[in-house]
């Protein structure tokens, strides 16, 4: 029989595997045929979600392995018999990344190692205070340490990434750089523009000058003047669209042409009543969407920020 690395499959250690992201991360490895480890605090959870989210990674026949961030040797054993180590950590936990390092190089086994970046390019932002001390300064220290290592490592760079925000929200505002500027990359307006012609109704158009954005953000307290910084950098710099510089690495979309992605507008539709006249929408649905969604963003940062002076 064939083994794993003849038939060009690679064995996957994810670490932080059951958040919003590292569960979608685990599933796509499994189901691409990749020998899957997911390492979790605990292999038989109380919670019934996260029970059943367990659950559904064995279905798919990934091994679960108990082991900690903070035990170095629970990071070593798995790293030991892994091809590639996938981080999907939390904001939180970003600077601690270090600790993965140091078990990837005693491991010595390890051959690729893809930090948790899912994000904008931190080596190459104008991001305003507070956001660039409190996150993009914490991934740029983090890539610092990877190369000072040696270790073999892909960043990967999808452009602003929210958990915290609704998914219907999150996915429409977030352009995807594999999908190529003319079908992904819009400005609000542009988008606007093809939820009205989509609805039949108009938006009042509110316009707020970057001036009076950077004194709202110097202003506000330190959680909501985090969370409208990384709005500033995304929606006022533009930095959810970046070029990529073929000396350092590829777009997604040029390794894998044969990918098909979901447009913005095809992700609109989405929002549309089934089976219900277009015109017959009321906007303010997808304004109120919005809305939740900054709350949501709001409310994990606030939430982020007290359990960092807790711990």
């Amino acid at each position: 029989m064939a083994s794993d690395e003849e038939m060009g499959k690679a064995r996957i250690l994810v670490i932080g595997g059951t958040g919003r992201l590292g569960r979608h991360i685990v599933a796509a490895s499994a189901r691409l045929g990749h020998p899957t480890v997911a390492l979790v605090r605990d292999t038989a959870p109380s919670d019934p979600s996260k029970a059943a989210l367990l659950k559904s990674f064995l279905d798919l026949g990934v091994a679960l392995v108990k082991g900690d961030l903070y035990d170095h040797a629970s990071l070593v054993r798995p790293m030991k018999a892994a091809d590639a180590v996938i981080s999907a950590l939390g904001t939180r936990q970003v600077a601690d990344q270090t600790l993965l390092i140091a078990a990837i190089n005693e491991a010595g086994k390890v051959k690729r190692f893809l930090p948790s970046e899912f994000w904008t390019d931190v080596d190459h932002t104008a991001a305003v205070e507070p956001a660039r001390s409190a996150v993009y300064a914490a991934k740029a220290s983090v890539r610092r340490a990877v190369e000072a290592a040696g270790v073999p490592h892909t960043y990967v760079l999808c452009g602003y990434l929210a958990g915290a925000a609704l998914p219907s929200v999150g996915q429409v505002i977030s352009p995807a750089p594999p999908a190529g500027p003319p079908a992904n990359t819009m400005s609000h307006n542009e988008m606007l523009d093809l939820w009205e012609k989509k609805t039949g109704r108009g938006f009042r158009r509110v316009h707020v000058a970057a001036d009076a954005v950077l004194k709202m953000i110097r202003e506000a307290p330190l959680a909501l003047g985090l969370a409208l910084s990384i709005a500033h950098a995304a929606y006022i710099l533009g930095e959810t669209n970046f070029k990529v510089d073929p000396a350092m690495g590829v777009a997604a979309g040029e390794l894998y042409p044969d990918v098909e992605y979901t447009t913005v507008s095809e992700y609109l539709d989405r929002l549309l009543p089934t089976g219900s006249s277009r015109r017959s929408l009321n906007p303010r649905k997808f304004v109120l969407t919005s809305l939740a969604a900054l709350c949501g963003i709001f409310l994990c940062i606030y939430v982020w920020m007290l359990s960092g002076r807790s711990r």
